[in-house]
């Protein structure tokens, strides 16, 4: 297995490199100069042209792409263009509060998805099974902006239970020493902090959730009743075993590989794909720093933010590989 990781992490080299490559040009190919951004559109000529020349963009693209591609290779993401300051220092603020609100989004996903199609096989056309299905195609089809605009609605203005946005009260912040704000209360000890935590992560974490807890329901209810049909499952239901225990014990255990499939692939887009619910939300994560980078025309930003995804997204597929032999002795990875 260690051989087939590190061959797996090597092959990482040339999809990101080829990732790279097609991000630079696509950000280039957005309208507008990042010089008379940054400048305003009163800005001279001469100061634009200045400006660019400063920040090298000027120079050719190849000359741009390997000076970019070179910072990579020691480690180095770069400088914004617009906050000056180191991007591997700046991002990661705004990819811990992505990751806090997707690991939530995921947990409330896998418990309420995996359990509603677990239910929905064992008590295959009933009431619940047609009730949780409808609900997993509304789960799918819902917009998230919508879903996200009717829960502060309900839940913020009406009922006036959770906050409407921020990751934090503005009055009493966090004292930030890992930016995961659920741990960082905890180090503290500050119980108080935790639970106004736990209540601004309530609203986008359920938004964030709905689409990968329909599409893991779906998923575990259609592998749940493909194991049932097995010999085994009937052999365990001769001998006298429980329902409780078939469908738990021996079902879901040789239907999870499917389920951990989509629950990786959902991971690793919850992470990139969150910019709807960061917005609604007011949400500090990495989607809405690109996408306001994107508005400044922020080159470096862009690309190191793009990258970073892309590599957390190809390191999740390969833990749930890994997770597979680990599950299933019979994969052998050589």
């Amino acid at each position: 297995m260690l051989a087939y990781s590190v061959r797996r992490i090597f092959s990482l080299v040339p999809v990101l490199l080829g990732l790279s490559l097609v991000v630079f040009f696509m950000i280039r190919a957005i309208p507008g100069d990042p010089a008379q951004v940054i400048l305003g559109q009163l800005a001279t000529k001469d100061a634009v042209a200045e400006l660019s020349k400063s920040l090298g963009l000027d120079q050719p693209w190849y000359v741009q792409y390997f000076q970019y591609l070179g910072g990579l290779l020691s480690g180095d993401l770069g400088e914004s263009l617009r906050t000056k300051s180191a991007i591997s220092e700046e991002i990661w603020p705004y990819l811990a509060a992505t990751m806090e609100l997707s690991f939530f989004a995921m947990m409330i996903a896998i418990v309420v998805g995996v359990n509603a199609g677990i239910i929905s096989a064992w008590f295959q056309n009933s009431w619940f099974d047609y009730t949780a299905m409808i609900l997993a195609l509304v789960g799918v089809s819902v917009p998230i902006f919508w879903l996200g605009l009717m829960e502060q609605w309900v839940f913020s203005y009406n009922l006036e239970w959770l906050p409407t946005s921020g990751r934090e009260e503005v009055r009493n912040p966090v004292n930030a020493i890992t930016h995961l704000y659920v741990i960082d209360t905890l180090i503290q000890g500050r119980t108080d902090q935790l639970v106004v935590v736990l209540k601004h992560l309530v609203l986008p974490a359920v938004a964030l959730s709905t689409i990968p807890m329909a599409i893991i329901a779906r998923i575990t209810r259609s592998t749940i009743l493909e194991v049932m049909r097995s010999d085994f499952i009937r052999t365990a239901r001769a001998k006298g075993m429980s329902m409780f225990w078939v469908v738990y014990k021996h079902s879901l255990k040789n239907a999870v590989i499917p389920v951990l499939t989509v629950i990786g692939l959902q991971t690793g887009l919850l992470l990139g794909g969150a910019i709807l619910t960061e917005t609604i939300f007011s949400w500090p994560g990495i989607g809405r720093y690109i996408y306001e980078a994107i508005g400044y025309r922020d080159y470096p930003v862009i690309q190191s933010g793009i990258l970073v995804i892309a590599l957390i997204f190809v390191m999740i597929n390969l833990i749930v590989d890994l997770l597979y032999a680990a599950i299933d002795p019979r994969i052998k990875y050589r």
